[in-house]
């Protein structure tokens, strides 16, 4: 019996065009339809996305054959204020990046609004969100329901807007650096092989941090690898939330 899982390409933007090229071909060969997270402000000290025309023509095409396009954030930084508890998560989970963890409705409105317009004046149309470290606040969340997003990803689920199902899919991802690494590595090998084994649906997030360190890209291919060979089912969000 087959089950489905989603691989993702986290960042895409200018400044990570060549490790989201090196991603994708690595996808590409295996066939698998991957869910292209997009920043559309500057991000990494690299250009805004309408200042790429060669990356916009790259996405295109990768959405023409079957990868999906969504918002990953606006400038995928960290907003200044917010309570105590939810800046130390922020710092845990997303190493301060957390953009929407901590904003009203209004705010996410308008950061929604601004990433919107930046792919729509690409030509892209998208359908999901996946906020920064996976931390949306409760006014982000209702913002999105606003604006007629379909689903929205934390890291243990894909919620379908508005108002449902949630998809129990826990996201396994590296953290390049630091005393972990090598830990995290053989925990997203063993997470696939387990889930693989009993047929449960999961997730694997790749960044383009993770191709600094060889043998992060070994250890994700391989766990991709696993899931396909147990009769995984690659999808994208957008096709899980439709099917």
């Amino acid at each position: 019996m087959s089950f489905p899982f989603v691989i993702s390409i986290h960042d895409v933007a200018p400044s990570t065009a060549e490790p989201t090229a090196e991603w994708l071909s690595d996808l590409d060969e295996r066939g698998i339809p991957a869910s292209l997270l997009v920043i559309p402000g500057p991000f990494a000290g690299g250009a805004a996305l309408p200042e790429a025309p060669d990356l916009i023509d790259y996405l295109h095409a990768a959405a023409g054959r079957g990868h999906e396009l969504s918002l990953h954030g606006y400038l995928h930084e960290g907003v200044p204020g917010g309570p105590l508890l939810r800046r130390g998560v922020n710092q845990v989970m997303a190493r301060g990046a957390g953009e929407f963890w901590s904003l009203t409705e209004a705010q996410a409105a308008e950061r929604l609004h601004a990433g919107l317009a930046v792919l729509n004046e690409a030509g892209m149309d998208v359908v999901g969100f996946t906020p920064p470290g996976w931390l949306a606040s409760p006014g982000t969340r209702k913002a999105l329901s606003a604006l007629g997003f379909r689903y929205w990803t934390s890291q243990l689920a894909v919620h379908s807007l508005p108002g449902g199902p949630v998809r129990r899919m826990a996201a396994l991802s590296h953290r390049p650096g630091g005393t972990g690494e090598r830990t995290g590595a053989r925990l997203m090998t063993g997470a696939s092989r387990a889930f693989s084994r009993a047929r449960i649906p999961f997730r694997i997030a790749l960044h383009p941090a993770d191709l600094t360190r060889p043998g992060l890209r070994r250890s994700a291919l391989d766990a991709i690898d696993t899931a396909l060979s147990a009769g995984g089912r690659p999808v994208t969000y957008e096709t899980l939330v439709t099917a």
